[in-house]
């Protein structure tokens, strides 16, 4: 049994803890779609050989020094996305009243569950007016989607196409004309969803990562070269 109802003050918490759920779990699919980049094999196999080399022919250091450069890998991964999370919660998510429940033209909508006689909130939806992201839309208000999170156990229970049903609706109640989703291409099941309901790819943008996460990469990478060409001992 569940309901849809209108974001609660109350709520604040565990929307928190949702929103941080639905932004780090991209990390792995990121990373796992990194290091199968031919590059990323490139450079881990040149690791681990160098390694091989320097150290007395040691599968050892070779696997070792290989390991270190695919934690190196995920740390970026997670880094990019936990500069994200964090720039939400200091921005929209820390004021979701403000910026979602007061404003007419946007909305924050929760799936409140009863689990064994406890109420929880399992599901959330945010959704902000758009004046047109794209050259198309600039004539034609949308409402765009901010954030779509369920929790790990209530997954593939129907919950999304519930709320994004609700999305919809108030979207012609604000006599708009479309819903937008923008997703990473990394969101497999997400992008079957959204295309059951109708939903069509009107754009692909790129990513671009924050300066930031490039310079440590780089200062990792460098390090890392270092301590491979001036150590023999590890």
């Amino acid at each position: 049994m569940f309901i849809i109802r209108p974001y609660k003050p109350t709520d604040k918490s565990v929307i928190v803890s949702l929103f941080r759920f639905g932004i780090l779990k991209h990390v792995y699919p990121a990373f796992f779609k990194a290091m199968s980049h031919p590059d990323h094999i490139g450079v881990t196999l040149s690791v681990s050989v160098a390694r091989y080399v320097l150290c007395g022919s040691s599968y050892f250091q070779a696997v070792l020094f290989g390991g270190a450069w695919a934690c190196l890998v995920y740390y970026c991964c997670h880094e990019i996305y936990d500069a994200y999370l964090r720039r939400m919660l200091e921005a929209e998510v820390a004021d979701i009243q403000a910026n979602f429940s007061d404003s007419q033209a946007n909305g924050f909508w929760v799936v409140e569950m009863v689990l064994n006689g406890k109420s929880e909130v399992a599901r959330m939806l945010a959704a902000v007016k758009s004046d047109g992201w794209d050259a198309d839309a600039v004539d034609a208000p949308s409402l765009e989607v901010f954030q779509l999170v369920v929790s790990f156990n209530q997954r593939r229970k129907g919950l999304e196409t519930q709320l994004l049903e609700t999305a919809v609706e108030f979207c012609k109640e604000q006599g708009l004309s479309r819903v937008i989703v923008e997703i990473s291409s990394l969101q497999t099941a997400a992008i079957s969803l959204f295309r059951k309901l109708g939903f069509t790819v009107t754009s692909v943008n790129i990513l671009i990562v924050s300066v930031n996460a490039v310079i440590k990469l780089r200062f990792i990478i460098h390090y890392l070269l270092f301590m491979i060409l001036t150590s023999t001992n590890f």
